[in-house]
């Protein structure tokens, strides 16, 4: 199925979910700048169609794993943006108590396995969560989400190879922003990902990461792959990043013009909005109630975070080793 053929409160879903990431991120931008949002944060502005269109396909048994710039990810998942917002605050009602901040919000209620500060390193640890799944016949899938960096990475080899040898029900999306930090991608990556890939025999499709219904379709058919038996696919995904790689970058490794076609040309919540008008499946003025209703969202959660209590000092100490009974 296409996204243009999903019923309306599936088109609906679609784009609340990419408006709350979009909103979520540049309101974690503005809560930066006040100090009250201590570390640094690598905003996912720009990406939202990719985390949307393949978490669609995902039941809540089934897996994900992220980056450091998980927020995206996290929300595509399920993951409540009341914890969410109160973990980047350092607040004791986070997602992992206010201890783990930006890069390791998780929530494995929701098969959330964590975003991740080390490149690459979700993918072997979504490879155990794919052969949990095959070892137990659940039919549940692994995604590793991963960016173009990754690539150059031996483990996401690793992980290719392993994924294939034992035929893992896992999809990696490469994410590829065009930018391993601030060095263009063309200066670090030799050859094709997708080439990369299929070297290993794994099925790969290039995707226009700027239409969640591409990234549907693509999805839809490595997600029933991995679920049906099929073993491991690679989704290389092209996607805009608005902001620079962290909260502090300057970016100016961009050009002021470059960054304003970029939002002007390569926004999926624009595109969006273009394809269901363009066949008369929404209106208007639906989508801007969304907009409302997310930004009501949004604001809760930043106030309810703000009154959060930190961590007590007893804390500091828990959730440091694991205790085998």
């Amino acid at each position: 199925m296409s996204g243009l053929q999903l019923p309306q409160d599936k088109l609906i879903e679609v784009y609340r979910n990419m408006r709350m990431i979009r909103r979520f991120e540049e309101r974690v931008m503005d809560e930066m700048a006040t100090g009250d949002i201590p570390g640094n944060t690598h905003l996912y502005a720009g990406e939202e169609a990719s985390a949307v269109g393949v978490c669609l396909h995902l039941d809540e048994g089934d897996y994900i794993s992220s980056t450091h710039r998980g927020h995206g990810h996290s929300i595509a998942k399920g993951v409540d943006i009341d914890s969410m917002m109160a973990e980047l605050f350092g607040k004791a009602s986070g997602t992992c108590g206010g201890k783990g901040g930006s890069q390791h919000i998780a929530d494995l209620r929701k098969g959330m396995l964590g975003a991740n500060g080390i490149v690459a390193a979700g993918a072997p640890i979504t490879c155990g969560a794919a052969l949990s799944a095959k070892l137990l016949g659940t039919r549940n899938v692994a995604v590793a989400f991963a960016g173009d960096g990754a690539m150059n990475e031996g483990v996401m080899s690793e992980s290719f190879n392993l994924a294939k040898i034992w035929m893992l029900p896992i999809v990696f999306v490469i994410e590829d922003n065009g930018f391993g930090e601030a060095t263009a991608n063309e200066h670090v990556s030799a050859g094709s990902f997708t080439r990369r890939a299929e070297s290993f025999d794994i099925p790969a499709i290039e995707v226009d990461g700027t239409d969640v219904f591409s990234v549907y379709a693509a999805a839809g058919q490595a997600v029933a792959r991995a679920r049906n038996g099929g073993g491991p696919t690679m989704l290389h995904v092209h996607v805009p990043r608005y902001y620079g790689h962290y909260s502090g970058d300057p970016d100016n490794y961009r050009t002021p013009e470059e960054k304003a076609a970029m939002r002007r040309e390569r926004d999926c919540l624009i595109n969006f909005r273009k394809r269901v008008a363009e066949v008369s499946l929404l209106e208007a003025d639906e989508l801007d109630a969304v907009d409302r209703a997310v930004d009501a969202e949004i604001d809760r959660a930043v106030a309810a975070a703000r009154a959060a209590p930190f961590p007590p000092l007893s804390a500091l100490t828990t959730d440091v080793y694991v205790k085998y009974l």
